[in-house]
């Protein structure tokens, strides 16, 4: 059932939509709106969209989530290149082959080139995501011209792009950044979610299923969406069976026992990743291991934070269009994802471009005047003038997000993915031969940045049968010099040690009676997150004396 428009939106587009959901091009007045509209096909949002996000990509050079290294790039060189750590999740289990492969194709086709450089391999994942990207943006366009018309569809497209942790975190590659433009290609084909399903091709469905499996299939927590999705779909069709037994089932199964066959492969015996996954996840609470936020925390803190300035926009867009359907698939995922203890920012991620729709439709309608009649209606001069208050708001979001996003994807915790890079380049030289990381686990990038086969060694954090006992990673942070010191008596001697500076005070003794001396500080951070301050990284390199 077509949803009721707000009246902030042209009557021109509100009319185009009742009539058909996808505008024609032969209306006069869209054709003369088309004469100043630079975003006229699908063609040209894409370029521009894959523009932006390849600066995007080369602008991300920080370190946010150990996922995107340690369960992405790190399995994909492992699988190129015959070495790279594999951590607990994949004992366990408990994770697909299916994302990761991706980027294995990416290195080989690296490797062929003779481009597996250390420019190259830091670099080219995130440029490769960044097509991905640029196809989620495309089809956030699509799905908000079908849903509000050309005009939201535009600012939409302006609060995705401007989004400050839409460009910190959609180039990564993270599942979470591939689950999320998945999300929005499958919504567009979901006859539930439109205006008007009459003129929907049946195949339309079909290809909203194939897409949400495969959102599953990298990541089975995305089931929790396109189960509200599928019951809005099943409230709605007319032929309830059919749905479930014709279209759900077969499209599935296809792509379940498709993913199946490939982690068979890939494993060496048969796994069900998404069963594995269920029980660390669900029904054990493996995940509380690595911390829990209190259930509020998503509508305090991380969605709040994720969306920023565009909130009150988006609050208001949500009023305005009263799409209670896709406002409440928002509401869902939330509140289900509250219900489990351990919290990221990362795992909401894909609704959040669904608030920023709604933020479109709230700059949209600061773009309109009201008539007589209580319809709303664009000016005549609209492409030509900005409201006053349209330019108070543009100014606003992009004063609050360009900064926030620059800090955050070119200063905020860079040492990191900086080491692994200067390493990598020592490597080439000769001048490493063993590195040891005597810092929290999963703090840096591995053998997929290094991209050289020689013994390297990080402090272990896998999660212990019996709650309550310290991990490897643990007893360093609790005691440094004790662990360190009794740590020294088995290690293989390495060329290098990379710390933080919160630790290296602390082993200053330590490190120098073993006849190591600082060669290279890195900035890290101005803030802490959630340990002490770690300011810088530092490498110390074995002197011999």
């Amino acid at each position: 059932m077509r949803q009721r428009q707000s009246v902030a939106v042209s009557s021109a587009a509100e009319t185009d939509r009742t009539q058909n959901p996808i505008p024609s091009k032969s209306d006069p007045q869209q054709k003369k709106a088309q004469n100043f509209d630079f975003l006229g096909s699908s063609k040209k949002v894409f370029a521009l969209c894959f523009a932006f996000r390849i600066a995007n990509a080369l602008l991300v050079q920080t370190y946010f989530n150990p996922d995107e290294h340690w369960q992405a790039l790190e399995v994909a060189h492992r699988i190129t290149f015959g070495y790279g750590h594999l951590t607990w999740e994949w004992e366990k289990g408990i994770r697909s082959y299916l994302h990761p492969l991706l980027f294995a194709l990416l290195y080989k086709l690296l490797a062929v080139l003779g481009l597996d450089t250390p420019w190259f391999m830091v670099r080219a994942p995130r440029l490769f995501q960044s097509f991905f990207s640029a196809f989620g943006d495309l089809y956030l366009y699509k799905l908000s011209v079908i849903l509000f018309g050309h005009c939201v569809a535009k600012w939409a497209l302006f609060s995705q792009l401007t989004n400050w942790f839409m460009f910190y975190c959609l180039t990564r590659t993270l599942s979470n950044s591939l689950e999320t433009v998945l999300t929005l290609v499958s919504l567009y084909y979901w006859p539930c979610l439109r205006p008007s399903s009459s003129k929907l091709p049946m195949e339309s469905r079909k290809w909203g299923l194939i897409v949400a499996a495969l959102a599953c299939a990298i990541r089975p927590t995305s089931a929790i969406i396109w189960l509200y999705v599928g019951l809005l779909e099943l409230f709605v069709t007319r032929d309830k069976l059919r749905f479930i037994f014709l279209e759900v089932a077969p499209m599935g199964l296809l792509v379940l026992g498709l993913t199946f066959l490939l982690d068979r492969l890939m494993y060496g015996s048969w796994v069900l990743v998404p069963l594995n996954f269920l029980k660390f996840n669900f029904l054990s609470a493996g995940g509380d291991y690595y911390g829990t936020h209190k259930w509020h925390w998503y509508f305090t803190q991380g969605f709040t934070v994720m969306i920023f300035s565009f909130l009150p926009f988006s609050v208001a867009g949500i009023m305005q269009s009263k799409h209670w359907k896709l406002s409440g698939l928002i509401a869902w995922v939330l509140g289900l994802y509250s219900v489990l203890g351990h919290k990221e920012f990362r795992f909401v991620l894909p609704v959040l471009p669904i608030a920023l729709i709604f933020s479109g439709h709230s700059l949209a309608a600061l773009r309109t005047t009201i008539s007589a009649n209580g319809r709303g209606k664009e000016s005549s001069n609209i492409h030509r003038t900005c409201p006053a208050k349209m330019q108070v708001a543009i100014f606003f979001l992009l004063a609050t997000n360009i900064p926030m996003a620059l800090y955050m994807s070119l200063v905020h915790q860079r040492g990191t993915e900086d080491v692994t890079y200067y390493l990598s380049k020592e490597v080439l030289d000769g001048k490493v031969t063993n590195i040891l990381f005597l810092m929290p686990c999963h703090a840096t990038p591995y053998y997929a940045t290094v991209h050289h086969n020689l013994p390297m060694r990080f402090l272990d954090c896998s999660p212990r049968e019996e709650k309550g006992i310290p991990d490897e990673s643990d007893h360093f942070m609790i005691d440094p010099v004790g662990f360190a010191s009794e740590f020294a008596k088995h290690w293989s001697l390495p060329s290098h040690i990379v710390l933080f500076d919160s630790e290296e005070k602390l082993l200053k003794d330590f490190l120098i009676s073993h006849s190591f001396k600082e060669i290279k500080r890195f900035f890290h951070a101005h803030f802490k997150v959630d340990r002490d301050l770690q300011a810088s990284v530092v490498v110390y390199g074995f002197t011999g004396e």
